[in-house]
Parts: structure tokens; sequence; C-alpha cells
């Protein structure tokens, strides 16, 4: 797996951002597909895969609990 995806789960880093996320999903993409950018004839593809991880992964992130962290109100 990429190494270089670094963990966004509390307690290891306090606060997420949408880049964060999104560059997490990016970089997720880019190792499962073998392409740092993809052809033009599979942009559309790329891009979808990349918006579907970024959503997954704030779905994900939003429903962990830690261990002896108090979840936060929406």
């Amino acid at each position: 797996m990429c190494r270089s995806i670094k963990t966004l789960r509390e307690p290891y880093v306090p606060t997420v951002t949408p880049a964060d996320i999104e560059a997490a999903a990016l970089q997720y993409v880019r190792k499962v597909s073998g392409f740092r950018a993809p052809a033009a004839h599979n942009a559309a593809a790329f891009e979808a895969a990349v918006q579907a991880v970024t959503a997954a992964t704030a779905t994900l992130l939003d429903q962990l609990q830690v261990r002896g962290t108090r979840p936060t109100a929406p």
C-alpha cells in the first residue's frame, strides 16, 4: 500500500480538512491506477474515482469512534 498516505483519524490528526481527505484520495487512486496523471480519455474515470474515494473517506472518518474520546456533535 502507499506509505505516503498519512493517517487522518484521531488521535493522530486533531483536525482533518476536506483538502486532506481529497489529497489522500488522489494518492490512493494514483497508486491503484498506476497513473500519476491520466490520459485525456481516462480523465473522467480518474476524477470520478477520486471523488468517490473522497466521499467514502469522509463518511468513514465521520463514523469512526476512537476509544477514550467523546464523539463530537455535528
